[in-house]
């Protein structure tokens, strides 16, 4: 898989089921300002790209929820490389923009009554000698400025972008998945993803639709401490920030791109997104964690929900 592929399938997506999509290239990239993006894309030769889908409601409504979805095909952790062992499970690092890719198939079909965007920023992660470097600055689209501290911290440099170009299309509601740290799964296991959200209403909103659809998820704070551990000292913020807390401290770092008054959740499926074993209803291999609860955040957030 490569973002050029992955970009592929989601257009014979768009096309199955009557989904506007919109690829936008390196190029287009450049002009929007993507730079933590195509700072990600540098080390590779493969191009990067912004995969948006489009879902717009027949009904007049307001409400424009954006799933958003990382869409790393492969991560080697760059120039700050990961160790060998078990490195080839790093193509499943896509798994939150296949979530994302798949729900948004299932809801043109099922046809919510809100519009409901589906965002995938698509890259690989590797080293040579164009990659970034620890200690290099990134901007991102709305002009933020990120010391990268470690670039194997990439996820949430990428959902940094897409999560402001989702915010620039309109999106009242942002929720968004990514494999993004082992910090998740040393604290919980591969037994229910991280949720990260704010307000305290669309924590319980996005919990809620959880139990309904059938997938795990257990709440983790966003105290200000968190972000304060972000702080650097020739940027507005670092990409990582220590060894404690470390997705309670990425999710902050998301977070920081995000407008005061949009709703947003993050999803932390470092741990579900795959299997290595055999369970009595799934069998080993990725998971599909995070689309049924995509799904129905679509179905619940429109006026008929409560029927």
């Amino acid at each position: 898989m490569t973002p050029t592929i992955l970009a592929e399938r989601s257009c014979e997506i768009a096309r199955e089921v009557g989904l506007h999509c919109d690829i936008v290239d390196a190029d287009r990239l450049a002009i929007l300002g993507a730079g933590a993006l195509l700072g990600v894309a540098r080390g590779s030769d493969e191009p990067p790209c912004l995969i948006v889908l489009r879902y717009v409601s027949p009904s007049p409504t307001t409400t424009t929820l954006a799933i958003v979805g990382k869409g790393v095909t492969f991560d080697s952790g760059g120039i700050s490389i990961k160790p060998a062992q078990n490195m080839h499970e790093m193509k499943y690092d896509m798994c939150g923009a296949a979530a994302a890719l798949g729900a948004m198939h299932a809801i043109a079909r099922l046809a919510p009554p809100i519009n409901v965007l589906g965002i995938v920023p698509a890259t690989e992660n590797l080293l040579s000698g164009r990659a970034m470097k620890p200690g290099d600055i990134l901007r991102a689209m709305n002009g933020i400025s990120i010391e990268i501290l470690n670039t194997d911290a990439e996820g949430r440099l990428i959902l940094a972008d897409a999560i402001v170009h989702a915010q620039h299309l309109g999106a009242t509601h942002i929720v968004d998945a990514a494999t993004l740290t082992g910090a998740c799964v040393v604290a919980l296991g591969e037994h229910a993803s991280g949720l990260f959200a704010a307000p305290d209403e669309w924590l319980d909103t996005v919990r809620q639709a959880a139990g309904r659809a059938g997938e795990r998820v257990w709440p983790l704070p966003l105290f200000p401490e968190y972000r304060e551990q972000l702080k650097s000292d020739v940027a507005d913020i670092a990409n990582v920030g220590g060894r404690t807390g470390g997705a309670c401290t990425a999710a902050a770092f998301i977070r920081a791109f995000v407008r005061a008054d949009v709703p947003w959740a993050h999803l932390d499926i470092a741990g579900t997104s795959h299997t290595s074993a055999d369970r009595p209803y799934q069998a080993a291999g990725p998971t599909g964690a995070a689309t049924r609860l995509f799904i129905e955040l679509a179905l619940c957030l429109g006026p008929a929900a409560a029927t």
